[in-house]
């Protein structure tokens, strides 16, 4: 049963959405400003982790490499390149904008919270229970994405385009946001994709998409996983490969997911007859 809800004009949803807006700006901004005061451990840590040769992945890969007789490129003993900023503002903007990424990341489950609380008044009463379920799985799927890009996409792709060179005569003077950019967009976009169980499951309550469409399409899905996996790592196959299987084990769970959705909306419709 749907709960009775008290009727909203198009300009009270709006400033009902401006509240929520606001509440996830102010969000983000606190985090991002716990971000901002933790700079050494942002950069020296984090962001400048895998520009180390003694990186956790690189030590892994080296030694899966060396374990199974693969070639050794993996093994990482040098990454030729400096970074350097080559404006005035440059560092400090990027300490700006590395914190409100920070922020959006470390505020994502409220930002869940927060959309939640907009379209609940929507939901049926049975479907405004999940909340706590929804925020948890879809904030737990997008850290992982979040720690895949890191330790995964990133010095994969710092590997190859650091080390990549067109001739000798050529060194790699890596501008600073050209740095952080590829390591932000390898996190934030690892951490989307990871949410495709989820969007899934509401694409299938909808009615948008069925267990029987994902099957019929899984070729052409995963022609598409291939091709997001080219753009998002390094053009080799080793590394496509690396970023393609989690993708497509999450599209199989997205599969069962839909299933398990149509299975219990039939069972509802049979109770209510």
């Amino acid at each position: 049963m749907k709960k009775p809800v008290e009727e909203m004009s198009f300009l009270d949803h709006l400033e009902d959405l401006r509240w929520h807006l606001i509440r996830m700006t102010v969000a983000v901004m606190l985090c991002g400003a716990v971000a901002f005061l933790m700079k050494s451990f942002i950069f020296d840590v984090v962001l400048f982790g895998p520009r180390n040769t003694d990186f956790y992945t690189y030590k892994i890969l080296c030694e899966f490499s060396q374990r199974f007789g693969l070639d050794e490129s993996f093994c990482i003993k040098e990454l030729p390149f400096r970074i350097q900023s080559r404006q005035m503002s440059g560092q400090f903007s990027a300490h700006i904008w590395t914190s409100i990424t920070a922020g959006f990341i470390l505020a994502f489950p409220f930002l869940l919270y927060e959309v939640w609380k907009f379209i609940s008044p929507a939901l049926y009463d049975n479907e405004r229970k999940y909340a706590r379920a929804f925020i948890i799985v879809s904030s737990f799927l997008f850290f992982v994405g979040v720690l895949f890009g890191y330790y995964v996409i990133t010095p994969l792709s710092i590997n190859f385009l650091g080390t990549y060179t067109v001739s000798d005569q050529v060194f790699n003077d890596i501008d600073l946001n050209s740095y952080i950019g590829l390591l932000r967009a390898s996190v934030i976009a690892s951490g989307l994709i990871f949410e495709l169980p989820v969007i899934i499951y509401f694409l299938t309550k909808l009615g948008l998409v069925t267990p029987e469409f994902l099957r019929k399409y899984r070729k052409f899905s995963l022609i598409i996983i291939l091709t997001l996996s080219a753009i998002i790592t390094p053009p080799d196959i080793a590394s496509q490969v690396i970023v393609s299987i989690p993708i497509l084990i999450l599209y199989e769970i997205s599969i069962y997911i839909s299933k398990f959705v149509i299975k219990r909306e039939k069972k509802k419709e049979k109770s209510n007859v």
